[in-house]
């Protein structure tokens, strides 16, 4: 007998957050702007940034840097260079404690189709929520890596895979956000369905298996590619950063890119950006080929994947990431459409005469 399709859960609306938003646009008019409004940026955020990035991010909103705080490029590409090391070394620590598809083999009493499908849902509800609550991207990111290292050495039944969803993002909400929402926020977004109790007892429990690791995560990478993409190329830059983090976001749906490492998904998301933008142009370069220290070649099963994701040729009914992408605030990206089929000798590898040879062509 097959097992019931699991049901997507419907994200409840705040009341709390709804009458903070009421008071807020009160007093609104009465407050004093003495520094203007703090948004959070959609490519840098003071608080994971280096100082070259900050620097970058008062460039582009043509802030005077203060004295002492001139930019070195040299510096800056150092330092930029030493981040990305970093990120790459502390993702290859954590892969090997997950296995590919061990996240399936894990979830033993359902079959790969099923849990695949339960978890699409579960993605698709959380970004509902982050919306909700208007958590910063990094935040849905977070959560979504730590569901999958979870799943990846433990089994949850399909009742508690929701509870599991809420507290990670619980976790996750704690480190990225300015003003996290509470405990009983979450209870409430469920509507009600785990009482505080059972939330903070399966936080803990995902805490512990956590063991307070740090892991990157794809929008980690997103930034560094986004700054090395946009260099020297010419193209609307808002417009690229947001498909960018739309079709990073899409990923999330997948579970074949979340085998990936977070770097490959990343330079994914900004092959097939430059692929929608500019189709006519080669989607990748030396740059970004000896930046992240990938070839074509070596992204092509992450890049159809998200294609495919892109297209939605699985007529996914799921469309909480691209309804969110139809907004105007970010540029409506999800309307674009790539072309059917990417050109095979697009994943060829670059090398400097190949690429000159194309250029010229």
């Amino acid at each position: 007998m097959d097992a019931p399709e699991y049901q997507k859960p419907s994200v409840r609306k705040s009341k709390k957050r709804d009458a903070e938003e009421q008071s807020l646009q009160l007093a609104t008019a009465n407050k004093r702007a003495v520094l203007g409004d703090i948004t959070n940026s959609l490519i840098f955020r003071s608080s994971q940034c280096s100082v070259s990035d900050q620097d970058m991010a008062e460039e582009k909103q043509g802030l005077e840097l203060p004295q002492g705080r001139a930019v070195d490029s040299k510096k800056s590409a150092s330092s930029a260079s030493s981040l990305y090391n970093h990120l790459r070394s502390m993702e290859m620590e954590l892969q090997p404690k997950i296995p590919p598809n061990n996240i399936e083999k894990a979830q033993n009493s359902d079959s790969s189709f099923t849990f695949n499908r339960m978890r699409e849902i579960l993605v698709d509800w959380l970004v509902e929520v982050a919306e909700e609550y208007k958590l910063v991207s990094d935040t849905i990111y977070l959560t979504i890596s730590y569901i999958d290292r979870y799943l990846s050495s433990h089994a949850v039944d399909r009742n508690k895979l929701q509870l599991l969803g809420v507290c990670c993002m619980l976790i996750a909400s704690k480190y990225e956000e300015i003003s996290p929402p509470h405990v009983e926020d979450f209870c409430y977004i469920t509507d009600n369905t785990y009482i505080t109790e059972q939330v903070l007892s399966m936080e803990r429990e995902v805490r512990k298996f956590l063991c307070h690791e740090g892991a990157p995560t794809i929008k980690n990478f997103l930034r560094i590619f986004t700054r090395v993409a946009l260099e020297n190329w010419k193209a609307p830059d808002m417009q690229f950063e947001f498909l960018s983090c739309y079709l990073a976001e899409l990923s999330l749906l997948d579970h074949r890119c979340a085998q990936s490492l977070p770097s490959i998904v990343a330079a994914s998301a900004i092959f097939l950006s430059r692929l929608t933008i500019q189709p006519e142009k080669h989607p990748w370069c030396l740059a970004l080929q000896r930046y992240s220290g990938y070839k074509p070649s070596e992204l092509k099963d992450c890049i159809l994947a998200i294609h495919d994701l892109q297209l939605n040729r699985k007529g996914s009914s799921l469309q909480a990431i691209r309804t969110k992408y139809k907004q105007h605030k970010f540029k409506c990206v999800a309307a674009l459409s790539s072309p059917s089929e990417i050109p095979a000798h697009y994943f060829e590898d670059i090398d400097k005469q190949a690429f000159n040879r194309f250029l010229q062509a």
